[in-house]
């Protein structure tokens, strides 16, 4: 790769051990997948929970922490995806004795890094949103999928440490989604009907995720008739990332690479898969839980906006959660903070719900706590959580937030 002169002295550790280190991991991932030099980027997201992050990560983050101010200190703003734990929830939901103490050591850590603890995997939402043809080093597959499909910025999964390595120097291995060609659709898809919620948008992306071939199989949808929200782009993009492992997609007509279907697609292109309400349909019943009893109801994966938790109060104001059921809502702290000035927080949590601030449930620890509080039937309107959840012991069903809703207050989930 070729190496400009501030890289050379970063190779050469004249900026510090951690930088020197960075690039030399940079280097490594950047001649494998045949980069010729490295891009600079405007801001890194940094996934690090304590699961994902584990005692090895935390030692390597700790003896990085400990070099002197000057040398260790971001060179971008870097911001954190959702913690492992919510300290104000970590006895009630029954989270391993050591989670918390690791996570604060973390945290402590990251911020001798500078990185900014904004524990969120909405940061598109919540932060600062990416503007077009912005190179960025973003590690949460929903917000890569968001970052490149719906803003037009640019980045590659940048997945744990590497999103900290970009932060250090400033830079990434320019391929992939950093080349105008890779960004071009292979496979196309073409609606048959109009999603009309968001579950229906997640099973969307879960449906073609399923039929992608590789992380460079870039989707374009065709037949979208008017633009969907943000939440309803976010939901299909966090799927999309999940089943598909692909870092981007164009949607004809609505975003902003994809004004036409010959501007987004490459000339190889396959032709067009139809997808209609049925497939969807199909896509839902293939998560089955063992009897109709829910356990728990989840809404996270990606954390949900204030729009999000404005329809949930209204579904829950004045009523009850059934007896032996949970309902979980995971959000930014934030959100939670302007969810409980305007009076939406008071109403969730006065039906028995919990809001879960600067988390992601599949992250804090899901198969320990699904353990100790008997948690096995899950419900979500996530496509994401479904598809992740059944690797830590439970049982998902996916449905929509309304019947989610209606299985938490009754106990069951009715066809």
């Amino acid at each position: 790769m070729r190496l400009n002169e501030e890289e050379q002295a970063i190779a050469a550790g004249a900026l510090g051990e951690p930088r020197r280190m960075a690039l030399e991991q940079q280097t490594i991932v950047g001649r494998y997948f045949g980069a010729e030099d490295f891009v600079p980027v405007a801001q890194a997201h940094l996934m690090a929970d304590g699961e994902a992050v584990g005692e090895a990560g935390l030692a390597l983050l700790e003896r990085l922490a400990a070099h002197p101010e000057a040398e260790r200190r971001v060179r971008v703003p870097t911001v954190t995806d959702p913690r492992g734990v919510d300290r104000r929830l970590c006895a009630k939901l029954q989270q391993p004795a050591y989670a918390e103490a690791r996570e604060q050591r973390i945290v402590a850590a990251l911020e001798a890094f500078g990185c900014l603890m904004t524990n969120t995997c909405i940061n598109y939402q919540t932060v600062m949103a990416p503007v077009l043809g912005e190179h960025l080093a973003f590690g949460d597959t929903g917000s890569v999928n968001y970052a490149n499909g719906v803003c037009g910025a640019r980045s590659n999964f940048e997945g744990g440490v590497a999103a900290l390595w970009a932060g250090l120097t400033g830079r990434v291995p320019r391929y992939g989604m950093h080349l105008d060609q890779a960004r071009l659709a292979r496979s196309r898809f073409r609606l048959t009907f109009q999603p009309e919620e968001l579950t229906q948008w997640g099973a969307l992306g879960g449906v073609i995720g399923r039929a992608l071939r590789s992380y460079w199989d870039i989707p374009v949808i065709e037949g979208v008739e008017a633009p969907p929200g943000s939440d309803a782009l976010k939901h299909l993009g966090a799927a999309l990332g999940s089943f598909g492992s692909t870092p981007m997609f164009h949607v004809v007509g609505v975003t902003p690479e994809a004004p036409t279907l010959a501007a987004a697609s490459a000339p190889d292109a396959r032709a067009p898969i139809e997808i209609g309400l049925k497939d969807l349909e199909d896509f839902a019943a293939s998560f089955a839980m063992e009897n109709d009893n829910v356990d728990l109801v989840v809404f996270a994966a990606p954390q949900i906006s204030l729009l999000e938790l404005e329809r949930l109060a209204s579904l829950l104001d004045g009523q009850s959660l059934a007896a032996g059921t949970s309902l979980l809502a995971a959000t930014t702290e934030e959100i939670a903070s302007a969810a409980r000035r305007m009076g939406l927080a008071q109403k969730i949590e006065a039906a028995g719900g919990q809001i879960l601030e600067g988390v992601c449930f599949y992250q804090m620890y899901a198969r320990e706590i699904g353990q100790a509080n008997g948690w096995r039937n899950l419900v979500t309107n996530s496509a994401k959580l479904a598809n992740i959840i059944g690797g830590y012991g439970y049982n998902p069903a996916l449905a929509s937030m309304e019947r989610c809703v209606e299985a938490a207050l009754s106990g069951r989930l009715t066809p």
